[in-house]
């Protein structure tokens, strides 16, 4: 017997993805992924409920594959401030109690998600980043029609659409828009953005998730989408896409494979166009003040 919640994995693809159960109906089950933002459906009959030693397993497993992914982006962060530093100080050497001390104002960002738990999961990642994020849950069929409304509200420098995706060959091409599960509803809400926010360096938008069509997601104006090869996505791979722009100065170009390179998906999962980062800097900053 499968309830809503239970953790299990299908045979027919030897047991490749752990899922959450959606939901039943009738003889088919929809799936969530538990670490990968993929929806499927599969038979009951297909599926092998998950032990609790297999998945604790799987979790340090996915566990190692974070911390990694955090501790590059750390590294890189470290090398943007160094780089910050010298800019503030305009490249001179000075004693230290001389330096100049600025202040940094980084984006706000928009991160509407279609699977609460995941949601949960990033804007915790983007506190630890040290980022400012507005988080908030929406089913990915009700994205187009809520979004701007959200986003007016809001008022972010970036917005993250995601949620959960996936192709099913029987429905179609790969090129074919309606062969995928929520691809259209990320199309549809990233271009109602564009046509109130057209620039492109205003408002930073990234958009999809498993396998998603990123060719039809980029056409309506993302910057960043998911996803080039159909792979499956990490969870917490959009929040990596949005806080290399966030550190990233306003006088720079960010390198695609620069943002990439740290998600757990890489370059098959996650692409985008050449976009400005958003950090601004000012200065003086005075802790006396301050305090």
């Amino acid at each position: 017997m499968l309830t809503k919640g239970d953790l299990v994995t299908r045979k027919s693809y030897n047991h490749d993805v752990i899922f959450r159960v959606k939901s039943i109906e009738d003889s088919y089950v929809i799936l969530l992924g538990e670490n990968v933002r993929l929806e499927v459906d599969a038979p009951i009959e297909d599926l092998k409920k998950v032990s609790g030693s297999e998945y604790q397993e799987r979790k340090s497993h996915i566990n190692k594959q974070e911390a990694c992914s955090y501790r590059l982006f750390r590294q890189d962060y470290r090398l943007l401030k160094e780089k910050r530093d010298i800019e503030a100080s305009s490249g001179y050497s000075e004693p230290e109690e001389e330096k100049a001390n600025y202040f940094q104002i980084s984006p706000r960002i928009l991160h509407i998600d279609g699977d609460a738990l995941f949601l949960k999961k990033c804007v915790q990642l983007y506190e630890q980043l040290g980022l400012q994020v507005h988080g908030q849950y929406i089913q990915e069929k009700n994205m187009p029609e809520e979004v701007l409304a959200l986003v007016r509200k809001i008022q972010p420098e970036i917005v993250v659409l995601t949620g959960h995706d996936a192709y099913s060959k029987s429905k179609g091409s790969i090129k074919s828009l309606d062969a995928y599960r929520h691809s259209k509803y990320f199309v549809e809400a990233v271009r109602n953005l564009r046509e109130h926010y057209p620039h492109f360096d205003q408002l930073v938008i990234f958009a999809g998730a498993c396998q998603s069509h990123f060719e039809s997601i980029i056409k309506a104006g993302a910057n960043f989408a998911s996803s080039p090869a159909r792979v499956n996505i990490h969870a917490i791979d959009p929040v990596y896409v949005a806080a290399r722009v966030a550190y990233t100065s306003f006088m720079d170009y960010i390198n695609i494979w620069e943002v990439v390179r740290n998600t757990i998906s890489g370059e098959k999962g996650l692409g985008g166009l050449q976009t400005r980062g958003l950090l601004r800097i000012g200065m003086p900053y005075s802790e006396d003040v301050e305090n």
